[in-house]
């Protein structure tokens, strides 16, 4: 038997990672216990805590897939620079990805996203290139508008130095994260017994690939897009009020080229309101610190809990980390 100080050293080793890409990943399952009793709604909720990534997100996954599936196919080559529109999280993840692997990366983002992410991506080595709002939007808000013009700036980039663009938007990299690793990992966190799965969609591939998951395990598992309030467009309402606090998705596009329906069983909305408070009780009950769109995930399963699927499992994602939000009004008093 090793003494302890030895048996300490190899679990040190077997942990060691050469670099922060291999990182990314394998983040714990944790059940909401304190969140659901407090709710006094029956059931379990399972939280995948994203925000754990080195880049404090999710899109840290698909960061990684996207580089190494060009990589492999050849569409990135060495040297090249690489170029995204994001909304801080995405760019945040390719910064890293980009550093570790000797790309030059250009994030391409909205103003009306917080200015943490832009520090954040300058400070791991990317050139951030913001880019002016719609007229009628306000700061910490960002519409489908808002989008348009930087996707506008993003291609005039690409064109102009002959770059590789990681489209989370387009490139099934991004789905395929979800599906070879985030969805299994669940699965297997959870002995794959979970009942439902909801997702507040930005680019679709996180539902997307985690949807297909668990429908290849068990098709009866219950997969929900999870929209704002007054922007539910997937579902077929108008967009009364496209311009919302939910950083990072909610933007009002009809149709994402990553999502199939077949694998959507329903849709939940969440309002702004909603999404805050369930962020701030989920810090101060769970001591999990989250960003808008994992408060708008919780709130959406523990509305599946007050209704069919009380007593039942409900899985989702903490997106990214609360520390992205300390200019806004997510932790105001």
């Amino acid at each position: 038997m090793l003494p302890d100080s030895q048996a300490s050293m190899e679990t040190v080793h077997e942990s060691l990672r050469p670099s922060a890409v291999e990182a990314i990943g394998n983040t714990p399952l944790v059940e909401l216990t304190r969140y659901v009793s407090n709710r006094g709604v029956s059931g379990r909720i399972l939280a995948k805590l994203d925000n754990l990534n080195p880049g404090y997100s999710k899109k840290d996954r698909i960061a990684r897939q996207m580089i190494e599936d060009a990589e492999a196919s050849g569409e990135l080559k060495s040297g090249q620079t690489v170029v995204e529109a994001t909304s801080g999280n995405t760019g945040t993840g390719l910064a890293i990805v980009c550093a570790v692997k000797g790309y030059s990366f250009v994030a391409v983002m909205s103003r009306g996203n917080s200015m943490e992410r832009a520090r954040m991506m300058r400070s791991l080595g990317a050139e951030v290139v913001l880019v002016g709002q719609s007229s009628g939007s306000r700061s910490g808000e960002v519409s489908g508008a808002d989008l348009a013009l930087v996707w506008q700036e993003t291609l005039r980039i690409v064109v102009e130095r002959n770059a590789f663009r990681a489209d989370q938007f387009k490139l099934t990299a991004n789905r395929r994260a979800h599906l070879l690793h985030t969805g299994p990992e669940i699965l297997r966190a959870s002995d794959g017994k979970i009942d439902g799965f909801c997702d507040f969609v930005g680019s679709g591939g996180t539902f997307a690939g985690c949807a297909e998951a668990f429908k290849q395990h068990n098709t009866e598992i219950a997969c929900f897009v999870v929209e704002p309030s007054g922007a539910a467009v997937l579902a077929g309402e108008p967009a009364d009020s496209p311009n919302h606090r939910i950083q990072g998705g909610g933007y009002c596009m009809g149709e994402l080229e990553m999502i199939d329906r077949k694998y959507i069983d329903g849709f939940l909305t969440v309002t702004e309101e909603e999404a805050r408070e369930a962020t701030r009780q989920l810090a101060k009950e769970e001591g999990i610190f989250g960003g808008y769109s994992s408060g708008a995930n919780v709130a959406a399963a523990a509305q599946l809990l007050r209704g069919a699927f009380a007593g039942k499992t409900i899985a989702v994602l903490i997106c990214d980390s609360g520390l992205k939000y300390l200019s806004t009004d997510l932790w105001g008093d």
